[in-house]
């Protein structure tokens, strides 16, 4: 199962995952596809992302049970230790908001 988020991206990229993914709610999509047309559908994500932001996830076979990667302007992206990804947030000016690795340090 994968569940894909996208804020500010063109209609035409919306429409375009509508072919092979439900939109249950604006911008929120989930189905059931194979790892061969998931990687299609992020390819095309990242292609037409344009100035919007996406993210990603999937059952996968690790710790979480899932795994998710992001792409666009995007204060959260994928960090991973020790084996398990985190979430790092990225302030928008610098001082504001604390890496997630300083804060497990």
């Amino acid at each position: 199962m994968i569940v894909v988020v996208m804020e500010n991206v063109p209609p035409r990229l919306r429409g375009r995952l509508a072919v092979w993914l439900i939109e249950i709610r604006a911008g929120v999509y989930i189905g059931d596809v194979s790892e061969r047309v998931r990687e299609m559908i992020w390819e095309n994500i990242e292609k037409g992302c344009e100035e919007g932001n996406a993210v990603m996830a999937w059952t996968a076979n690790n710790e979480s049970g899932f795994d998710f990667r992001t792409t666009g302007k995007n204060r959260r992206l994928p960090k991973e230790m020790d084996g398990i990804k985190l979430v790092s947030f990225h302030p928008e000016t610098e001082g504001e908001v604390p890496d997630v690795a300083d804060l497990l340090a």
